[in-house]
C-alpha cells in the first residue's frame, strides 16, 4: 500500500497572511532533512502538509526519526492511501493497521470527511469501519474516551488516508524563520541546550567555540564539534567557528586581578563573538547561562558581560535549574557527550575566589590596563570555520 506522511504544523496556523511563507520554509527544511533517504514531494492541503515519497525504497522508519527532529511540526502520522470506497477503506484499515490493532486491547475510529460529497457521513464511517475491525478481531473492545489506538480515516478530495495514533513532533518554528544567531558553545551541558531551544524558535545557528591550546586539547575541540553535530540534528547545518583564545587568556592571567579573571574573559569572548557574528550576518548572541548557577552568572556579572554587547543576548536557560537543563540535554542526546572529561577554555585559570558582585567601573578599570584590541582582531582573523551537519 502506498504510504505518505501527514504533517500538522502547529502554531504556523496562527500566522495569517504570512502562513504560506512559514509553510514553504518548513517544507524546505523537511526536504533537506529527508534528501539522504530519497526524493519526497510535498503538497499543502487543508491545514496539513503531505509528504509523499517519489522512490519505492524509502526507509520510512528513518524518515519518521528525521521528521521528529524538524522544528515547526507539532504532530505527524504515517498514513496508508486508498480509494474513496467504503469497502476498500475497510480493507485498507486492516491491511495498514492490522498488526497494531492486534497488539492492543482497546480502540476507537475517528473519521474526518473533508470531502462533503462522499456519500457516507463521519458517524457512518466510524460505525462501518469499527464493526469491520471487530468482525476481524473479536477480542478488541471499543473505548471512545481513552483508547490504546485511535484509527483515523481522513476522506479528502482525491484520496482517503488511514492511520493510527499521531506521533509527536518537535514543535516550535521552522529554522530560518526568525533569522540567524551565534551560539557561544562550550563543552558543558548548558550551551548545547541553549542552542537547541533557540533553534526551536526558528533561528539558524552559528556556533562559536573558544580553544586555548596547549591548555585545552584537540579532543576538547572534537568533543564540542560533536555537540554541535548533535544539535544540528534539530537545527540543520551549523557554521562552526573555532577561535584561538590562548593569547588573550594568558594576558588576562598576567595583567588582571585574579578575582575578575572569569568576567573579563567572558567580556572578551563576547567582543570576539560579536565580530564573528556580524561577519556571519547574525542578529543576536546565545549563551547557556542560568541565573546564579556559578559566580559569573549572577545579575551583576551578567550585567558586566552584557555591557560590551551591541546585539541582543538570548539566554533561554536563565530561569531553569540544573535538573531541568539536564532533562533537555538527555532528550537531545547531548548529556553524555557533555560529560566527557575534556575541558574547554572556560575552566582555564579559574580563580579560587571569583567576585560575585562586580561593578562595571571596576571591571572596565582592570580591563583598560591591557590593550586587548590587537589580540581581539588577531583572534577573529585566525578563527577557523567549518560546516557541521547533524549525525
Amino acid at each position: 500500500m502506498k504510504k505518505v506522511i501527514l504533517i500538522k504544523n502547529g502554531e504556523l496556523v496562527l500566522k495569517g497572511l504570512n502562513r504560506s511563507t512559514f509553510e514553504d520554509m518548513l517544507i524546505k527544511n523537511m526536504r533537506r532533512r529527508l534528501s539522504p533517504l530519497g526524493t519526497f514531494g510535498f503538497t499543502k492541503a487543508q491545514s496539513t502538509i503531505i509528504a509523499e515519497p517519489q522512490d519505492e525504497e524509502i526507509d520510512f522508519d528513518e524518515a519518521v526519526e528525521r521528521i521528529k527532529r524538524v522544528f515547526g511540526i507539532v504532530a505527524f502520522s504515517v498514513a496508508g492511501v486508498t480509494e474513496k470506497d467504503l469497502e476498500k477503506i475497510k480493507e485498507a484499515v486492516m491491511d495498514f493497521l492490522g498488526d497494531d490493532l492486534r497488539s492492543v486491547k482497546t480502540f476507537k475510529v475517528n473519521a474526518k470527511r473533508s470531502d462533503k460529497k462522499f456519500q457516507y457521513k463521519s458517524p457512518e464511517i466510524c460505525r462501518e469501519v469499527g464493526g469491520y475491525i471487530l468482525s476481524k478481531i473479536p477480542s478488541l473492545k471499543v473505548d471512545v474516551h481513552n483508547p490504546e489506538l485511535t484509527v483515523t480515516v481522513e476522506v479528502r478530495d482525491k484520496h482517503v488516508f488511514v492511520h493510527g495514533n499521531q506521533i509527536k513532533g518537535a514543535g516550535g518554528m521552522p529554522v530560518g524563520s526568525s533569522g540567524r544567531a551565534a551560539l557561544l558553545l562550550s563543552g558543558g551541558i548548558d550551551s548545547p541546550v541553549a542552542g537547541y531551544m533557540m533553534a526551536k524558535r526558528g533561528l539558524v545557528l552559528t556556533a562559536i567555540h573558544f580553544a586555548a591550546p596547549p591548555y585545552t586539547s584537540p579532543r576538547a575541540e572534537l568533543k564540542v564539534k560533536k555537540l554541535a553535530s548533535l544539535v544540528a540534528r534539530y537545527s540543520g547545518r551549523i557554521n562552526f567557528a573555532v577561535v584561538p583564545f590562548t593569547e588573550i587568556q594568558e594576558h588576562i592571567k598576567d595583567n588582571c586581578p585574579e578575582e575578575l579573571f572569569t568576567i573579563i574573559m567572558r567580556r572578551l569572548m563576547m567582543k570576539v563573538a560579536l565580530r564573528i557574528a556580524e561577519q556571519d550576518k547574525c542578529q543576536a548572541l546565545i549563551t547557556g547561562e542560568s541565573l546564579g548557577q556559578v559566580a559569573s552568572q549572577t545579575i551583576g556579572a551578567i550585567a558586566c558581560t552584557d555591557a560590551v554587547s551591541t546585539m541582543p543576548v538570548f539566554r533561554p536557560c536563565i530561569g531553569m535549574d540544573k535538573e531541568e537543563i539536564i532533562s533537555i540535554a538527555r532528550k537531545i542526546d547531548t548529556f553524555e557527550t557533555s560529560l566527557e572529561p575534556y575541558e574547554d577554555c572556560c575552566t582555564v585559570f579559574t580563580p579560587k575566589h571569583p567576585r560575585t558582585r562586580p561593578t562595571l567601573s571596576l571591571i572596565e578599570e582592570a580591563e583598560a590596563k591591557v590593550d586587548f584590541e590587537a589580540m581581539i582582531q588577531k583572534a577573529v582573523s585566525e578563527t577557523r570555520f567549518c560546516s557541521v551537519d547533524g549525525e
